[in-house]
């Protein structure tokens, strides 16, 4: 018979990417004395991975627990992207309530909708709370009022759309009940989480049950499995049976059992049901997965996670550069790699192809591959992907694509370029809203297909003062063909370093991505074309110094100044016919085929097909 454990919250914290979250967590560990009052703490401590900390955002779920008035809360810090939502979704299977986080200037945005209709659906308890009140332009009654309508919006219950609301300044760790009156530190956040979330519903007599919900990895215990146990107990040395999401019974037996304390992991001698738990000794344990008695096996729900939208090409680097830097450069390692990443990362999908050495890798968008890939390369990896593609489905009336719903920022005086960029790409207005201060609110349907590689061209069109979001719609008809001219590219003609006097006479056929001295090779791609068509220019090309006046460092000097390209500007450069090479130290964009006569050749093939 299940019954509420009074002693235990297991909550999660949701909200828009940057609206305090990681911050406000900081602020609970901090006043529940998790650290000593003389320990230096980094900001945001549970953005622990390299990646979160430069980028600024939340990418895997964290699990903490704090103590309060003798009771456990259970915290998970869930990421605010949407290309992230897989993590999302998992999670929310292993929680009773979630603080929803709102900016007091902003109010909700769109990956709120996201996340909180995930909460939502599972039937998730939700206290509101107002971050930031302290911002000079901040508008909490609007915050509110807006987050009211998006709870009936996404149809919301009558007890979930009663939400308390909660005003905070997490940055110096205060709340209150008005955004006018906060006390000096958290303790009405504390209150309402332990009056408003309910404790969870447990069975503490029934059989063993826990529904794994993350993976982690550990040197001398191998994998763990990490989730809520619904029902009986576990304790070291207990026979279990994993059951499989695709039904397989698997005899297994758990040698440690751990819970979350603070920032660690507490090992324990047994656990009762309604705690979030780690559990080691099941060797080939999956998410989704059902830890069960073995007398009484029963498994749970499995966690569904919406499919994949887009799509990229992994394959061996084949450069004339390859194995310069990388550690790891087999198609074995690459397939290793990848498939060991499927056991963590639910929203991810990899299949290998007819060719040796290549696999096709599907995930939510392309902020979920760039992550993927820039986590691969920093761990010794090197690589080739292709441009990245959306992935296509047939229905009852003929082919579906990917539709994603775009909200844009951006100034009046921008506005016409803009629409007129999402009138080629396909994109249709759903809603517009003019702000006092000349900031336009726009909202779209575009294909998924149509936004590749739209962000670069947005920000220049705005002047570098444009914000855009975008969430998964759904799959839609096919809209038809897409008038996306592709850009030209520089390729070198040979290889070599490259040289300043070359770069000095090329300046005016387009941007280029490469400085002086930089080792190139033939058929890499060394900038942009300022035409629509390719150029095979010679980047090496050395003359002496008998008849130029100026000497290599003046010419240095007057070149103009190289675009650098990050990883996510790489991907989003890359054409039809182009590939990106990832190693370590570097990213090179290349031409598929490396020789130009063959390109040629290629190129009027198809021009009289």
């Amino acid at each position: 018979m299940a019954e509420p454990r009074a002693d235990i919250r297991n909550i999660a914290i949701i909200a828009h990417v940057d609206h305090g979250k990681t911050t406000l967590v900081d602020g609970m560990l901090r006043q529940t004395d998790v650290f000593r009052s003389n320990q230096t703490v980094a900001e945001r401590v549970l953005d622990s991975n390299d990646l979160e900390r430069e980028r600024g955002i939340t990418i895997l779920a964290k699990n903490t627990s704090i103590v309060y008035n003798d009771v456990t809360i259970n915290i998970v810090d869930t990421p605010g992207h949407s290309d992230f939502g897989g993590e999302v979704e998992r999670v929310v299977n292993m929680v009773d309530g979630v603080l929803l986080l709102v900016d007091a200037v902003e109010g909700p945005m769109p990956q709120t909708r996201f996340v909180l209709r995930q909460a939502l659906q599972k039937g998730c308890q939700v206290v509101v709370v107002v971050n930031k009140v302290d911002r000079p332009a901040a508008r909490p009654d609007f915050a509110v009022n807006a987050t009211f309508d998006l709870f009936i919006d996404l149809g919301a219950s009558d007890d979930q759309a009663d939400f308390p609301v909660v005003f905070t300044k997490a940055l110096v760790g205060r709340a209150g009940y008005t955004p006018t009156e906060l006390e000096e530190d958290l303790r009405p956040l504390f209150d309402t989480i332990l009056s408003h979330l309910p404790p969870p519903a447990v069975d503490p007599d029934g059989p063993t049950q826990l529904l794994v919900t993350t993976l982690d990895h550990s040197n001398y215990l191998g994998k763990i499995a990490i989730g809520r146990l619904s029902s009986g107990s576990l304790r070291a040395g207990q026979p279990i049976t994993h059951i499989a999401a695709a039904g397989e019974l698997i005899p297994a037996k758990v040698t440690k059992v751990f819970t979350f304390s603070n920032l660690q992991r507490f090992e324990q001698e047994v656990v009762m049901a309604g705690d979030i738990v780690a559990v080691a000794g099941v060797a080939d344990v999956g998410i989704g997965d059902t830890l069960a008695d073995p007398d009484d096996p029963r498994p749970l729900p499995p966690i569904t996670v919406e499919e994949p939208t887009v799509r990229m090409t992994f394959g061996v680097n084949n450069s004339p550069f390859a194995g310069r830097d990388g550690k790891y450069l087999t198609s074995r390692q690459i397939r290793a790699r990848l498939m060991k990443e499927l056991e963590s990362n639910v929203a991810l999908r990899v299949e290998e192809t007819d060719k040796a050495g290549e696999f096709v890798v599907s995930g939510r968008g392309e902020l979920h591959l760039a992550i993927l890939i820039e986590t691969m390369r920093r761990e010794g990896y090197e690589f080739s992907v292709s441009r990245p593609e959306v992935i296509f489905r047939d229905g009852p009336d003929g082919r579906l694509e990917p539709v994603e719903q775009l909200f844009l920022e951006v100034g009046n005086d921008y506005l016409g370029a803009v629409t007129e960029m999402l009138g080629r790409r396909r994109g249709r207005l759903q809603n517009i809203r003019y702000g006092e201060d000349g900031t336009v609110y726009v909202e779209y349907l575009a294909p998924t297909r149509g936004l590749l590689g739209f962000r670069q061209p947005f920000m220049t069109a705005t002047r570098g003062t444009g914000i855009i979001h975008t969430l998964f719609h759904g799959y839609k008809p096919y809209a038809g063909e897409i008038d996306m001219a592709e850009h030209g590219s520089l390729v070198a003609r040979e290889s070599g370093d490259v040289s300043a006097y070359a770069l000095q006479h090329l300046q005016q056929r387009g941007a280029f991505f490469i400085i002086p001295g930089e080792p190139v090779y033939a058929g890499q791609v060394v900038g942009q074309h300022i035409r629509d068509e390719e150029l095979v220019i010679n980047v090496c090309k050395t003359k002496t110094l008998t008849k130029v006046r100026s000497g290599p460092t003046a010419i240095v000097e007057a070149l103009t100044t190289p675009r650098l390209m990050s990883l996510d500007e790489s991907i989003e450069y890359l054409g039809s016919d182009e590939l990106l090479e990832v190693t370590p130290h570097a990213l090179r964009i290349r031409k598929k085929q490396l020789r130009h006569d063959v390109r040629q050749k290629a190129i009027k093939r198809a021009k009289k097909v």
